[in-house]
């Protein structure tokens, strides 16, 4: 009965951090992405361009990129989250991509 009992106590003590971290990662990411807006909106401002509108990427969509500008970094979540890439096209002009990538803190089997 005391081993089910420390087994259950280790088992929350793990699964709650998880958990919360899961639910706050939208509130991480969110601010990730309107850190990353104004940044975008400052190096616009700063090239004398305008500042990029973001645009949600579709699979098959053509995209004319001369120069990254900015990437967000990836997620040490674990699942599907947003990211976003600021690029120059061949004319100079900025633009924002927000796609989404798998995130590298699943845990692995084994």
């Amino acid at each position: 009965m005391k081993t089910i009992q420390t087994v259950m106590a280790i088992s929350f003590l793990v699964v709650s951090p998880v958990a919360l971290a899961e639910g706050g990662a939208d509130r991480v990411f969110g601010r990730m992405l309107q850190s990353n807006e104004k940044a975008m909106a400052q190096y616009a401002e700063a090239q004398g361009k305008a500042a990029p509108a973001v645009k949600h990427y579709k699979y098959g969509m053509t995209l004319d990129i001369s120069k990254v500008v900015s990437v967000t970094p990836s997620s040490s979540a674990c699942g599907v989250v947003p990211a976003r890439m600021t690029y120059e096209d061949s004319r100079g002009e900025l633009h924002t991509i927000e796609y989404r990538v798998q995130g590298f803190g699943c845990p692995h089997g084994g």
